[in-house]
């Protein structure tokens, strides 16, 4: 189905181009500064969430970055979560009273392990790591964020898929009363992604339940939600409710949406320009406003780990 697109927006619209990112993060930075002298004069620090829960057995993880993280505030207040709206912030004040438990996920498709699973019984199966990845956003800011989630791979090998099973299909839950970006026509809800299945059984996607090692916030896809590093970060679906493993390419939102904007693979490449901006350079979230933008590399740094799952595949007209 193709998607319907209002009259009053367009996703050339609602994605952020670079001086509309600038300003934002202009005015962001001072509400924060703002916000920080009204928390010191009060002895408190600035803390977005104080709701979120620590993690215990977690380990470290060989594939993290040794790159310095960005804070706590910068991951869980800037972002896109369109389901909470289409602002930078939205997600973070909309997203408060979202009620990520209980939570269960639908596993369908060509898999020996099929069936409805609750959120705690799905993950039990699994180590915790923290993978701290760089995250490159379509939009050329990027950040590097502590995740703590289970190796995607694993569980798919805990599921036994079948030789049918050549992609792998995830959706969103679909709930515009707690989610009211749903009542606009953005996308075509639910939110879609999906991966071949030998991206998905690549060691590097993970399953993230956290960030600095406590519980993921709402705004960042409570409570599950998919990261792939060497991906644009519109590939990361978030608040996972169904997985389904499928013989055929599955339909994805954003390429749903702009085709010609947004493929299907999403593969970090600065060779690849969007058609409205170059890919070759990105802001660092967290660096200042006035800061040198820094080159974009490609599959994000994660090339010698991914480079050979493209082999023959000409990444410019399959981007």
């Amino acid at each position: 189905m193709l998607i319907r697109k209002p009259a009053d927006i367009r996703p050339s619209e609602i994605t952020s181009e670079t001086n509309y990112l600038n300003r934002r993060d202009f005015l962001r930075a001072g509400a924060i500064a703002g916000g920080s002298m009204i928390a010191g004069a009060a002895g408190a620090a600035v803390i977005p969430d104080t709701r979120q829960a620590l993690l215990s057995g977690v380990k470290k993880s060989v594939f993290s970055t040794d790159e310095e993280a960005n804070s706590y505030e910068d991951i869980t207040t800037y972002n896109n979560f369109y389901e909470f709206g289409t602002g930078k912030s939205d997600p973070y004040r909309n997203a408060q009273d979202f009620k990520p438990r209980p939570w269960s996920i639908e596993v369908s498709g060509h898999a020996e392990k099929t069936g409805i699973f609750d959120f705690e019984d799905f993950i039990k199966p699994f180590d915790l790591e923290e993978r701290i990845y760089r995250m490159r956003c379509v939009e050329a800011w990027s950040m590097v964020i502590p995740w703590v989630g289970i190796s995607l791979a694993d569980v798919i090998k805990h599921l036994q898929p079948t030789s049918k099973a050549k992609f792998i299909a995830f959706e969103t839950l679909n709930d515009a009363e707690q989610m009211p970006g749903l009542r606009r026509r953005s996308l075509d809800w639910p939110y879609r992604e999906g991966l071949t299945m030998a991206e998905a059984t690549n060691p590097l996607p993970i399953l993230a339940v956290g960030i600095y090692g406590k519980t993921i916030p709402n705004q960042n896809g409570a409570p599950i939600r998919l990261v792939v590093p060497w991906k644009y970060g519109f590939k990361g679906i978030k608040s996972i409710v169904k997985i389904n493993f499928t013989s055929s390419r599955p339909r994805t939102s954003w390429n749903m949406a702009a085709p010609n904007e947004y493929g299907f693979y999403a593969n970090v490449n600065p060779n690849v320009s969007h058609p409205r901006w170059s890919q070759a350079r990105e802001r660092r979230i967290g660096s200042g406003i006035f800061a040198d933008k820094q080159e974009t590399l490609m599959f994000n740094g994660y090339g010698e780990q991914v480079a050979d799952l493209y082999k023959g595949l000409d990444l410019r007209r399959n981007y």
